[in-house]
């Protein structure tokens, strides 16, 4: 059987309705994270440049007394780096990593909302078609006439 592709909201009935998320744009896409993973969402705060570090890991950040890795997934996904502007956020973020819960941040270029994609409308990522590495994308989510892609993000820090 096929490990579900999320984790969403279900009916009294226990028959998955919805999956929340957070929206954001990178490079003029629109991206979901799930809302079960944020923590909180900041602005831009100064960050501490780490030699050696992964090329998508901008450095580090204080984030109320705690050392936090800055993860700039615009580079994971193979997009060209860009200027801070007045919209850009840090999206902080709790998932597991071998089994440990670990926080991180993530750059976004604007943060919209948090919202309820219907299960109905989610499906695989496809494998061929995206200008994105697929095995980094969870699955691709249907709103209106938009799409939203729902990165994977255990996979993308592994």
């Amino acid at each position: 059987m096929a490990e579900p592709l999320f984790l969403p909201t279900t009916s009294p009935g226990g028959t998955p309705t919805a999956l929340e998320v957070l929206t954001l744009s990178l490079d003029g896409e629109v991206f979901a994270i799930e809302a079960g993973v944020v923590r909180e969402i900041l602005d831009p705060v100064p960050v501490t440049e780490v030699p050696g570090a992964r090329s998508f890991v901008r450095g580090m950040i204080n984030v109320r007394g705690k050392v936090v890795p800055l993860a700039d997934l615009r580079s994971r996904f193979g997009m060209e780096p860009t200027p801070r502007t007045i919209d850009t956020r840090i999206v902080v973020i709790e998932i597991p990593l071998d089994g440990e819960p670990i926080i991180v941040g993530i750059l976004a270029d604007k943060v919209f909302e948090v919202t309820a994609i219907p299960a109905a409308s989610i499906e695989p990522a496809p494998r061929i078609g995206m200008r994105w590495q697929p095995e980094f994308v969870r699955c691709i989510g249907k709103r209106s006439d938009d799409f939203v892609i729902i990165p994977d993000l255990e996979r993308i820090f592994a």
